[in-house]
């Protein structure tokens, strides 16, 4: 892999296809160590319950759910913050991986209700390290920091356009060495 690193953002409105872009890229990863996480919807007959963070060694858990208790809540959802913590933010952590590339699906209000992956998010973005993350299309704290950050690409995505941006960060990926020859 090059010295270079890169920091790239993708964001665009619910639904338009940011973790399906990030799952596509993590798969067109050659020969790199790359750690993170993607989130996913949790479905019950056809209706939101929450949501699910799946790491990319394979374990998952709940991120956000209705039945979860407590005060940290978005919505109508409350936030497992506790076992986030747990689980992913060691993940993020640069002093003890190797790794190369840091995947974080996302940046939005329920991972930015833990205080440790907000230190965790921000050293990473002030490290040598690449990162692709989603991130919220509006917020404020961590959300507009990293949208703002110097040498980050930001790409908007859209239904329409999700294929061509994909693309587009692979070829900038592979520029680095970091995906398969296509």
């Amino acid at each position: 892999m090059s010295s270079k690193s890169e920091k790239i953002l993708l964001t665009g409105l619910p639904g338009c296809g940011k973790t399906t872009a990030i799952i596509q890229i993590v798969e067109n990863l050659k020969d790199i160590k790359a750690v993170g996480f993607y989130t996913q919807e949790i479905r019950h007959h056809n209706k939101r319950m929450g949501f699910r963070w799946t790491s990319l060694d394979g374990n998952s858990g709940i991120l956000a759910h209705v039945d979860v208790k407590g005060p940290l809540r978005i919505g109508k959802y409350g936030v497992n913050v506790a076992g986030f913590e747990e689980s992913i933010v060691p993940i993020l952590d640069i002093e003890q991986r190797d790794a190369e590339l840091f995947v974080i699906d996302e940046i939005g209000k329920m991972e930015c209700m833990s205080t440790k992956f907000l230190v965790s998010v921000r050293r990473l973005f002030a490290s040598d390290r690449s990162v692709i993350a989603t991130v919220a299309k509006k917020g404020t704290g961590l959300i507009s920091e990293v949208r703002n950050c110097p040498q980050t690409k930001l790409f908007n995505l859209t239904r329409h356009s999700c294929n061509r941006i994909v693309a587009e960060i692979l070829q900038i990926l592979s520029s680095h060495g970091h995906v398969e020859d296509t």
